[in-house]
């Protein structure tokens, strides 16, 4: 009896671990996760006097930002919100006032289906080859291109999967940085991506203006690797084009050496040039310890004319050395 009772109550043991441990594994598979990441840099810069390109442009030792992105993600829907403090932050949400000049993006997104999600809130650009947060940049200057083009966006887009090597976005948009909501009287702007085997065709039109951009890369080799971005933008008062190639060489399992050859055109009067010519060329070394990332750069720009400042005036000529470093979590 004792031996029937003991083999009854290892057989409901048993049957009660497959059941209910396989259904916990089961819904716990099925639990939405909530994760916090995030970057913090800070650098040293050699010269007070910076080309006109975004971030990492003030002199000595200056500070970066402290980027915090808190995420919740479940089997249909979740959301991002991503906040970012210190000057590199700052100069990212511009366009933004108030309490909402901490907010880098701020989105929700329903996944309809396994190869189609609608996105609703403020994103970054889908636009380039570079991006806001220092850690998803080899270089940590920004190109022209970038600097010009715009950051985010807030507006509602579709991502297609149309297969595993080739997708499509489109989107409707508020103007290009105006992350809060519209202004008054302006048309929404439409913008579309087309993947192709890693390599992104992307349109951003309304307006008056209308920019093409290209982004993609190739191995080489298992250790080298050669990215590239061309855009071209014109509106009623304003032409910019420029191209770009990002070789990177891993020499290591922790350092990797990397560059950007940018050539750079604008006729009007954005930002750095009236009308004129720019070539960039910028080294950058990234040393890689656990979470922490150093990265040693060269920089020198060159104008078609007197466009930059330094000590003596006015100059067709900078350079700079920078020392950055960011950790990331």
């Amino acid at each position: 009896m004792k031996n029937n009772l003991s083999s009854i109550l290892t057989l409901s043991a048993l049957v009660a671990f497959l059941v209910f441990g396989g259904m916990t594994s089961a819904q716990a598979q099925e639990e939405p996760t909530f994760s916090v990441s995030g970057t913090v840099d800070s650098y040293y810069r050699s010269s007070e006097y910076a080309p006109g390109t975004s971030f990492a442009n003030l002199n000595g030792f200056s500070l970066g930002m402290a980027n915090i992105v808190l995420s919740y993600e479940g089997e249909k829907s979740g959301f991002v919100a991503d906040l970012v403090y210190g000057p590199r932050g700052a100069d990212a949400v511009f366009g933004s006032t108030g309490s909402s000049s901490i907010v880098n993006q701020l989105y929700v997104y329903y996944n309809v289906s396994d190869s189609f999600t609608l996105t609703l809130g403020n994103f970054n650009t889908f636009l380039g080859y570079e991006v806001i947060s220092p850690a998803a940049n080899f270089n940590y200057s920004t190109s022209y291109m970038f600097s010009y083009g715009p950051f985010s966006h807030t507006g509602l887009k579709a991502d297609i999967a149309l297969s595993d090597d080739v997708s499509l976005m489109l989107g409707v948009l508020n103007t290009t940085d105006a992350t809060e909501s519209q202004p008054a009287g302006d048309d929404y702007m439409f913008g579309a991506q087309l993947g192709l085997y890693g390599q992104y065709i992307n349109l951003l039109t309304g307006q008056g203006a209308t920019q093409i951009d290209f982004t993609g890369g190739l191995d080489i080799s298992d250790s080298f690797f050669l990215g590239v971005n061309a855009t071209s933008y014109e509106d009623d008062a304003i032409e910019f084009s420029g191209v770009a190639l990002y070789p990177q060489v891993a020499l290591s399992d922790t350092f990797t050496l990397g560059g950007r050859f940018e050539a750079f055109t604008e006729n009007g009067a954005l930002g750095a040039f009236g009308d004129g010519d720019n070539t960039s060329i910028t080294l950058t070394g990234s040393f890689t310890s656990g979470n922490m990332t150093i990265k040693p750069e060269f920089r020198v720009d060159t104008a078609s004319d007197a466009y930059y400042m330094d000590a003596d005036g006015a100059t067709d000529s900078l350079s700079s050395f920078v020392l950055a470093a960011i950790y990331s979590f």
